[in-house]
């Protein structure tokens, strides 16, 4: 292996050169990641090596690697992220309990004043979002979970830097001269020059006052208060803001009407951070299913393609996840020991411990405050593909494993979902047949008379299907259209028992169709998927053999997706 590159990705978040003990593929292969996740996930693997720097060999095996992960996806000459990748951030925002705990007391601060309301972290000299209750208007917020600000754009930075120290000020003040117009932080409208000029000044109010207001400095129209939510120690583990537009509001009338009540949210969250002072061991990993036995396995399938201490790196940032941790003074985040992240990971402890050095020098791991023997992931893990990912819609997220589903049964596919008594085609990918189906997105359907109609019908609460099925008008479609409602009781009843629906003839003429559901995190029925086909290429039993065990795989892996990329998201539909 050559030795580490002199890439962005080569140096900690400081500058500073890798300690001698730092794994230098896992930095070459972060530094992989960060540079899809700039470019909004997609990149071509020429544009990879003339941006990190990289010889061509190295980039190769950083995708071959991440490929075999799950984290990304090749498309032609592209390297795409996949939601898969989630999982690291999934991770860190587990590990710091914030969504988990104050989430739901932030939505409901949210329904309550009718306004968006965020949660945002400090990242150095950065606020990062890791929470977003927002309100579906036309002029509203529009980050997303891991979006970066620069802290002086907005509310909560004041009330982090009200903390700082020298060092803190320094460090900002040079990234603020060296980049004026905000450029290294596209999630914000670049050109705003003004927003640094008062820095110091609303840091020191949001000091005094314990609250900080933005009139403006994000965008145009956006006006936002803010209040710390603090550790036990009194420092700010994270801020709350009420966002709303000055088509309602202007900063001091929203002041006014939301501070009240952003006061009693703030208390009842500060409450329920509060640690409970006792340690919850992580639970060992099965038997043959730690992650260091499947990198081991990859190694010796894919040879010198797989990198082996990347893969290894990567799992040592999951293990913040399923482990639970110490409940420290970061707001109760999960503080592990070298021996729970050796024992999570099924690492030795010598190499997990590299690990943990080299992620602690990019800046993804720190040290506890109160324990330097525990460790704890940072808010930057976030930036490892997130934003662009949480994202991705549903039919962003299916219609990859659509055309590799058609590619295997040369049929055509589609996933839709329930819309009042209809069915809703929202994703769908064709074969090339002279004799194919011409359905497009957006197509309705009765759900009666379809395969993934009945699926959806099927998965539905017992007095919801009986409602729908109580106002649908049975007709018949063709001359093979079920229209007895007892009949179509017993279908879907043998539906949902049996986890697949065909439909031959139902719908129209020579079609035939075979759907399976797919599931939420919940176990909820939330889409279907389906090939169909022309009914006289083979026999009803010829399409349940054959089709059938590729498309529930299919439904498998898009269900894997979803989960992870609604852990802590919503999948929007369109």
């Amino acid at each position: 292996m050559s030795s580490p590159s002199p890439t962005a990705g080569a140096a900690g978040a400081a500058g500073a050169a890798p300690p001698p003990e730092a794994v230098g593929p896992l930095i070459r292969g972060l530094a992989v990641l960060r540079e899809l996740a700039a470019a909004d996930g997609r990149r071509s693997v020429g544009n990879l090596v003339r941006a990190t720097r990289l010889a061509r060999s190295t980039v190769d095996r950083v995708i071959s690697t991440l490929s075999r992960t799950g984290y990304l996806r090749v498309e032609g000459r592209d390297a795409v992220l996949t939601p898969r990748l989630m999982e690291l951030g999934n991770a860190y925002l587990s590990s710091c309990r914030l969504p988990d705990l104050l989430g739901p007391l932030a939505d409901a601060l949210a329904d309550g004043l009718d306004e968006s309301v965020s949660i945002a972290v400090p990242d150095r000299d950065g606020v990062r979002f890791v929470h977003q209750a927002t309100r579906r208007r036309a002029m509203s917020l529009t980050f997303r979970i891991g979006d970066l600000l620069p802290a002086e754009r907005g509310a909560p930075g004041a009330l982090f830097a009200a903390q700082w120290g020298d060092e803190d000020w320094r460090r900002w003040r040079e990234r603020h001269a060296a980049d004026p117009l905000d450029a290294g932080f596209p999630a914000v409208p670049h050109g705003r020059t003004d927003a640094g000029a008062s820095f110091e000044e609303r840091a020191a109010a949001a000091r005094e006052q314990g609250w900080s207001a933005d009139d403006q400095l994000i965008e145009p129209g956006l006006v936002a208060v803010a209040m710390a939510v603090r550790d036990t120690g009194g420092a700010p583990v994270c801020a709350v803001s009420v966002v709303s537009h000055t088509s309602r509001h202007s900063a001091r009338s929203l002041r006014e009407a939301v501070l009240p009540r952003l006061r009693d949210a703030v208390e009842a969250m500060t409450d329920a951070l509060k640690p409970v002072g006792q340690r919850r061991p992580a639970a060992p990993p099965a038997a043959g299913s730690a992650p260091a036995s499947w990198t081991r396995a990859s190694k010796q399938e894919l040879g010198p393609e797989f990198v082996e201490s990347l893969a290894r790196g990567l799992t040592v940032l999951t293990a913040f996840d399923t482990a639970a941790g110490t409940q420290g003074g970061h707001g109760g985040s999960a503080e592990l020991p070298l021996t729970e992240v050796a024992e999570a990971t099924g690492l030795a402890r010598a190499t997990a411990r590299r690990a943990l050095i080299t992620l602690e020098h990019l800046d993804y791991v720190e040290r506890a405050p109160h324990d330097a023997r525990l460790h704890r992931l940072t808010p930057r893990v976030l930036e490892l593909g997130f934003a662009h990912l949480s994202g991705l819609t549903l039919l962003q997220i299916t219609q990859p494993h659509l055309v590799e589903l058609v590619g295997r049964v040369h049929d055509s596919a589609s996933m839709a979902v329930l819309s009042g008594d209809d069915i809703q085609y929202v994703a769908r990918v064709p074969t090339v047949r002279i004799m194919s189906v011409n359905i497009t997105v957006g197509t309705r359907f009765p759900a009666y008379a379809t395969a993934m109609g009945r699926v959806l019908l099927a998965g539905l609460p017992g007095p919801e299907r009986a409602g729908i099925l109580a106002r649908t008008e049975l007709q018949p479609l063709t001359l093979h259209t079920v229209t007895s409602a007892a009949r179509l009781g017993d279908i879907l009843d043998r539906a949902a028992r049996d986890g697949y629906v065909l439909v031959d003839e139902e719908l129209e003429e020579g079609l035939r169709s075979i759907a399976v559901p797919v599931h939420d995190r919940t176990g909820r029925v939330v889409a279907a998927v389906n090939v169909s086909l022309h009914a006289g290429r083979g026999t009803p039993e010829h399409a349940r053999e054959n089709l059938l065990p590729p498309l529930r795989e299919t439904a498998a892996r898009i269900e894997a997706d979803i989960q992870v990329a609604g852990r802590y998201g919503r999948i929007a539909m369109g």
